[in-house]
């Protein structure tokens, strides 16, 4: 009996389940209305876009090739064993140990450019090389010729003898965006043409320390050791970066990777193939990026742009009426981020062009007109600081850091001309406000507050008037590069 209940109450309950399903109008007349209201929808045709991918694979592909490098290793060169030779017993331990010289081989990769045979592909792949070895995809293997090389930007040219050549379409690397797809081409490990997909993570990276014209576009698809050189394509298959580096504490891919755009590459590697070497534009400025509390100095409500911090004579700022204390906001109409960006648009600037360049001076926005130079190839070196020897006479105190005059003998230890004037920093307190800015023993005051500094008398004039809690904007020369820098007073 008990079962039977349990039975006949199981299939009321499944037979009024159905019903209230089927009935929504039982309990309201009225349709529920979601809260939220989303618009997804599923592709058409969902595997077309997945063989896209293998699309552009299967027409890159052979546009890559490999590149094996052979160099002869000279002892003196080789100071990763320095240790080898540092014993007193050299001369009978070489012949057991390292000889005088070795050949040593890398691999890379590098991307056809022209049927005729040009390839692009990193400078630190072929650099120092005694014999270039290119691999098609077909595995047909040429002997490579380097053409030219840009350490500055890390980009090369070599070519083989060969004709009717597939070659890559480009790309504008300026029309890039954040989170677009990409694809890496290369040899990773010598494991043969290989391919990795990732987005672009961010643009525009500087300061990584790779090359001096760094505007790299960083990528999480997989660049590893061989890579070097690879083609960096959007979904298009069109070439947008070379690439050139990752970020690793390993030496693998850890998820950041770099690549040269393409429009700075192809910059690059037209000058190589028709004049042999690259000339680069110069405005004639020195140059800092702005920090929040420069900004507030200076007047500005941003740190977008580049703050002039001194001027060449007889350059192209000079003769457009450019000033100490400019903040570069654009040129030509576009904005101005950074120094690095600035840096670039300059340097790849035809010598010749006419540009317009945009300031902001007392929080007045003004424009100039500018004429590109060459960049001069004899500009001076600076004297590193740690072969200054300052012989302290005379010595004031400023926010943890003391300073005499500035001597025409003491200009020449810190490689600045005898005509230079301002006081010269012999003691920093490292746990004093000047510790926290940066200051360096050797680094010349010669404006506090925008007040020229022309000796240590200038400079006690000014001292007495600094209060507890005061901002002090100081600009420095530190062995001939000039910039500015703030600091607290706390006491």
């Amino acid at each position: 009996m008990q079962k039977k209940t349990f039975l006949f109450f199981i299939v009321m309950a499944l037979i009024l389940g159905y019903i209230i399903g089927e009935r929504s109008d039982l309990f309201s007349k009225k349709s529920p209305i979601a809260p939220y209201t989303y618009n997804l929808q599923v592709p058409a045709n969902p595997s077309g876009e997945n063989s896209a991918f293998s699309n552009v694979v299967k027409v890159i592909s052979p546009l890559v090739v490999n590149i094996s490098t052979t160099k002869t290793v000279m002892k003196k060169d080789a100071s990763q064993f320095s240790h080898f030779f540092d014993n007193p017993l050299q001369d009978f331990l070489e012949p057991f140990n390292m000889p005088k010289k070795w050949k040593e081989e890398s691999l890379g990769s590098g991307v056809l450019v022209s049927q005729d045979g040009y390839i692009i592909t990193n400078n630190h792949v072929v650099e120092k090389s005694d014999e270039i070895k290119v691999t098609l995809y077909g595995q047909q293997t040429y002997t490579g010729k380097i053409i030219g090389t840009d350490p500055k930007t890390d980009i090369a040219v070599i070519k083989i003898s060969a004709d009717n050549l597939p070659s890559i379409k480009w790309g504008n690397s300026d029309g890039l965006q954040v989170g677009e797809f990409v694809l890496a081409f290369g040899n990773p490990f010598n494991l043969g043409h290989t391919v990795t997909m990732g987005i672009v993570s961010a643009l525009g990276r500087a300061n990584v320390g790779i090359a001096d014209y760094e505007d790299f576009i960083q990528t999480d698809a997989a660049i590893n050791p061989g890579n070097s050189g690879g083609p960096l394509v959007n979904i298009k298959g069109e070439l947008v970066g070379i690439n050139t580096a990752i970020f690793s504490r390993t030496g693998g891919y850890q998820g950041i990777g770099f690549a040269v755009p393409s429009n700075m590459a192809k910059s690059v590697m037209t000058q190589l193939i028709n004049e042999g070497k690259v000339t680069r534009g110069w405005l004639g400025v020195t140059i800092q990026n702005l920090t929040p509390e420069l900004s507030r100095e200076f007047g500005l409500k941003k740190t977008t742009g580049a703050l002039v911090t001194d001027i060449f004579d007889n350059s192209p700022a000079v003769k457009a009426g450019l000033k100490r204390g400019d903040v570069v906001i654009a040129v030509d109409g576009k904005t101005i981020k950074n120094v690095e960006n600035l840096r670039n648009m300059i340097s790849q600037s035809k010598v010749g062009k006419k540009i317009k360049v945009t300031v902001l001076r007392n929080s007045k926005k003004l424009v100039f007109k500018a004429v590109i130079s060459e960049f001069p190839q004899n500009l001076a070196n600076t004297i590193p600081e740690d072969e200054t020897e300052i012989m302290p006479e005379e010595k004031n105190e400023l926010a943890g850091f003391n300073v005499m005059d500035l001597s025409g003998e003491i200009a020449k230890q810190l490689g600045l001309s005898r005509n230079e004037r301002g006081v010269v920093i012999i003691k920093v307190d490292p746990y004093s406000p000047a510790g926290d800015a940066g200051l360096k023993k050797g680094d010349v005051i010669q404006e506090i507050n925008k007040k020229k500094i022309m000796s240590l008398n200038d400079f006690n004039k000014i001292t007495p008037h600094i209060r507890k809690g005061d901002t002090l904007l100081l600009f420095v020369n530190r062995g001939g590069n000039k910039f500015y820098v703030t600091l607290k007073v706390y006491s």
